[in-house]
């Protein structure tokens, strides 16, 4: 028998949202917690660009975890990063706990500026808040002819227990490399872990189990349930490669330390207790190597390679990294941005308490 139940009409097909209205409704709670109206605008237009590129963990998901932040002062409202080095081509900034869409946006615009100069450039930053998908902001780069990469940390945080080990130490450490190609930008974006925080919040707030052992009990034994990083003692986040080849994930995780602590020249001997972000950024401009039109005849030669390659399930083609992101981002301009039940009951709670109101779904397409 057919479920014909409201829930399950959500399930076949998720609601949607005007764009204005959601970057309306986020820069508005974000401005009724504190947070300066400009900085605002530009946290809030960067996280409805990650939920249009389908990626809902980290777009309007994350406002309920920054107003608590705003409240209590560990996410700064106004002002301006600081600058602890700049010889030009390498820098050091802080980011004085500002939020880390604001921060990125500054920073990407001044190594985009010096690699344009320079042919390349990098920036060590310490102190930011979260800086959110890095796909959204290697994005911003790769569409204006750069290759960027982007590395993050959080010094406070312990989410992935060292291989081998069983006690939290690292954070799941993602990395991002984006780069032009003729279509869209390629738009790799991973991390040191199987999984991230979010997706881990994310399976919590609605009590679904991974697919996978992607989780690490106390005790040292794999499993499918994310509540183990509430228990006593902690459980964690398994390192990418699993109980069988976490090593790789646990070098990897090491590697986003050093860049975005070691050359920020602060990190875990600080011992920060505020969630924040450390990131390493690198501008590249293939003009000042072998030439943009060269550059992009290479990558649209592999792209098109990879693609043209035998799928294991014809009902599956290759992709390279990007293509779902290109897509989602069209099905968003033309039926409205995705947002997931679990992220609206949370948002929904937030607009109540701010006394906004949330804005209508679009029509069911179809």
């Amino acid at each position: 028998m057919t479920d014909t139940s409201p829930h399950a009409a959500r399930e076949a097909a998720p609601q949607r949202f005007e764009r204005t209205a959601l970057f309306t409704l986020a820069r508005d709670l974000l401005v009724h917690a504190g947070l300066e109206a400009h900085i605002a605008a530009v946290v809030a237009d960067l996280l409805i660009q990650t939920d249009e590129i389908g990626v809902t963990t980290h777009g309007l998901s994350m406002i309920p975890y920054y107003l608590p932040e705003l409240a209590n002062g560990n996410m700064t409202t106004h002002g301006t990063h600081d600058v602890v080095a700049d010889h030009k081509v390498t820098m050091v900034w802080d980011g004085n706990g500002l939020p880390g869409h604001w921060v990125m946006t500054q920073a990407l615009a001044t190594c985009m500026e010096r690699a344009a100069d320079l042919g390349m450039a990098a920036m060590a930053i310490r102190r930011s808040h979260h800086i959110g998908c890095l796909s959204t902001l290697t994005r911003i780069a790769a569409l204006k002819g750069f290759v960027c990469y982007i590395a993050t940390s959080d010094p406070s945080g312990e989410w992935v227990a060292p291989f081998g080990g069983t006690e939290p130490l690292l954070t799941p450490n993602p990395w991002a490399v984006g780069y032009p190609a003729t279509d869209h930008p390629v738009l790799i974006d991973t991390c040191a872990s199987i999984t991230t925080v979010s997706k881990v919040r994310e399976h919590i707030n609605t009590g679904r189990p991974f697919a996978n052992d992607w989780m690490l009990d106390a005790q040292g034994r794999a499993t499918t349930d994310p509540n183990v990083v509430n228990t006593t003692p902690k459980g964690t986040i398994l390192p990418a490669g699993g109980m069988d080849h976490g090593h790789k994930g646990y070098a990897m995780g090491l590697m986003v330390e050093m860049l975005t602590q070691a050359l920020a020249a602060h990190g875990r001997v600080e011992k920060p207790t505020r969630w924040g972000a450390n990131v390493f950024l690198q501008i590249m401009d293939p003009q000042a190597f072998g030439g943009l039109e060269a550059f992009t005849s290479q990558v649209d030669h592999l792209n098109a390679a990879c693609r043209a390659n035998t799928p294991v399930d014809a009902a599956r083609p290759v992709r390279v990294p990007g293509d779902r992101a290109a897509m989602a981002r069209r099905q968003s301009a033309r039926l409205g941005v995705v947002v997931p039940d679990e992220v609206l009951t949370r948002v929904q709670a937030c607009a109540d308490a701010a006394g906004l109101t949330m804005p209508t779904p679009l029509p069911s397409p179809g």
